[in-house]
C-alpha cells in the first residue's frame, strides 16, 4: 500500500511538471522553448521529458506511475543527504541540481555518481524545493502581475474567508463559519461558494468537487499557500483531472487579488445578513445563494467592460467545457486510495456525516437519520438578501 501511494505521488508530480506542455494552442517553437526551460529548471534530460510525455499520452495519469521501483526510490537518497541538498538549495535558490550534487561530492558527503540528477530533482520537488518553485518564490514580480485569461475555465482562483459566528456549536454555542469560493479568472464568475463549519482541507475539497460537477474541469487552479490547499491530496486530484496546480508567491496577498476583491464585496452581504440573524448554516447559505445571483453574478462587473455580468461572460464564451466521465471524477476525488478502516466525514449543511469506510467525494451514501436533524426548508427573505446590492460589482 505504501508503494502504491508513493507511485501516485510521483505520478502527480510528473503530471504537474508536464502541465505547461499540455496547454492548448502551443506551436512547435513554443513547445521547444517550454521543454528547454523545464530541462534547465529541473535537471531532467530532454530524453526523460519525452519519455514522460509519451507515457502520459499513452496511459494518462497511470502511465506516469513508476513500475516496481517505489521502495528503491524511497531509499535512493538517505534523509540526511536530502536535508543537506535542501539547505544548499535554500542557501542559493538558483543552484541547479547538478551543482548541488557536485558540492556534496566535493565536501565528501556522497560518492561521485552516487545520486542521479533526476532522483534528487524528484525528491526536491516532493519537498517543495524544485528550481521552478524556488524561482516563483524569489522572483518579486512573478505572482503579482495583473493578468486575465482569455477564456473560461482556463484558470480558477480559490480562497477562504472568515465568516460570522452562528449558534451551530455544541449545545448551540457560537461558532465561527468559513466561506470557500472558486472564481473563474476570465469571467469573474463564481463557480461555487459555500459557508462551512470547520477550517480544514475537507471544505476546500468539497467546494472544488461541487464546482467541477457544475461547470466541468478547469485547465489550472491558482491557490495561496494555505495548508488547506497545499496538500498531497490536492496535487494527486489535480493530476488525475489533468488540471495544472499553481501556488501564489508566499506573503503576497495581491497574488490572489481577484478572489480577495470578491471577498470584500461579500462584506456587504454579511452586513445585511446580520439583519436576518440566521440561526443555522443552511439558512446562511440560502441567503448567500440569493445574494450571489441577484447582487453579483448578474450585475455588470467593472473588470469585464461593456456592462457585462460574470454570468453573461461565462455563458457567452464559445470555448468548450471539458467534461469528464463520472467515474474519472470519482476516482480523482478518492479520499484515501484503497483504505477502508479509518473514519472520515463529509460536510453537508450544518452536519458532519460519518462513514466507516472512506469513500469518494460525490458518491452519495444513504445517511442515517441519527446523523443530524433537518434545519427546515424555509425560503430566504429575498428582499433582505438583496439589500446589499450595488449597481456594478467591483470584485
Amino acid at each position: 500500500m505504501k508503494d502504491h501511494q508513493k507511485a501516485e505521488e510521483i505520478a502527480a508530480q510528473r503530471v504537474q511538471l508536464l502541465s505547461p506542455l499540455l496547454a492548448d494552442e502551443l506551436d512547435a517553437a513554443k513547445i521547444r522553448e517550454i521543454k528547454k526551460n523545464i530541462c534547465q529548471q529541473t535537471g531532467l534530460s530532454e530524453r526523460t521529458l519525452r519519455r514522460y510525455l509519451a507515457q502520459y499520452r499513452a496511459g494518462g495519469f497511470g502511465g506516469l506511475k513508476p513500475r516496481g521501483k517505489g521502495r528503491q526510490t524511497e531509499e535512493a537518497i538517505p534523509p540526511h543527504i536530502l536535508n543537506q541538498a535542501i539547505l544548499l538549495r535554500r542557501e542559493v535558490p538558483s543552484r541547479s541540481v547538478a551543482q548541488i550534487i557536485q558540492i556534496m561530492e566535493w565536501e565528501g558527503l556522497i560518492r561521485e555518481g552516487q545520486i542521479k540528477r533526476s532522483t534528487l530533482q524528484e525528491k526536491l520537488s516532493e519537498k517543495g524545493y524544485s528550481t521552478r518553485q524556488m524561482r516563483m518564490y524569489s522572483d518579486a514580480g512573478i505572482a503579482s502581475r495583473r493578468y486575465q485569461k482569455r477564456h473560461r475555465n482556463r484558470l480558477w482562483h480559490s480562497d477562504i474567508k472568515y465568516g460570522p459566528y452562528l449558534p451551530v456549536g455544541k449545545d448551540g454555542a457560537p461558532k465561527q463559519v468559513y466561506l470557500v469560493t472558486f472564481i473563474d479568472d476570465a469571467t469573474r464568475f463564481v463557480l461555487h461558494g459555500e459557508f462551512y463549519p470547520t477550517l480544514d482541507q475537507v471544505i476546500v475539497e468539497d467546494c472544488f468537487r461541487k464546482a467541477i460537477h457544475k461547470y466541468a474541469v478547469p485547465e489550472a487552479v491558482y491557490f495561496d499557500n494555505g495548508s488547506q490547499y497545499r496538500t498531497k491530496w490536492m496535487q494527486r486530484t489535480c493530476s488525475k483531472l489533468g488540471t495544472r496546480l499553481v501556488f501564489a508567491k508566499p506573503k503576497s496577498p495581491e497574488a490572489t487579488g481577484k478572489v480577495e476583491r470578491f471577498n470584500r464585496v461579500v462584506d456587504a452581504f454579511l452586513s445585511e445578513a446580520k439583519l436576518e440573524k440566521p440561526q443555522s448554516l443552511d439558512k446562511l447559505n440560502e441567503l448567500f445563494g440569493v445574494w450571489l445571483e441577484e447582487c453579483y453574478q448578474n450585475k455588470p462587473h467593472s473588470g469585464l467592460g461593456d456592462n457585462t455580468s460574470p454570468h453573461a461572460a461565462f455563458w457567452s464564451d464559445n470555448k468548450a467545457l471539458k467534461h469528464l466521465a463520472p467515474e474519472t471524477i470519482a476516482n480523482a476525488f478518492l479520499l484515501r486510495p484503497g483504505r477502508h478502516h479509518r473514519t472520515d466525514y463529509r460536510i453537508r449543511g450544518t452536519r458532519a456525516l460519518e462513514s466507516q469506510a472512506v469513500g469518494y467525494w460525490g458518491v452519495d451514501r444513504p445517511a442515517s437519520k441519527a446523523a443530524g436533524v433537518s434545519t427546515g426548508t424555509a425560503r430566504p427573505n429575498i428582499k433582505t438578501a438583496g439589500r446589499g446590492c450595488k449597481k456594478k460589482s467591483e470584485a
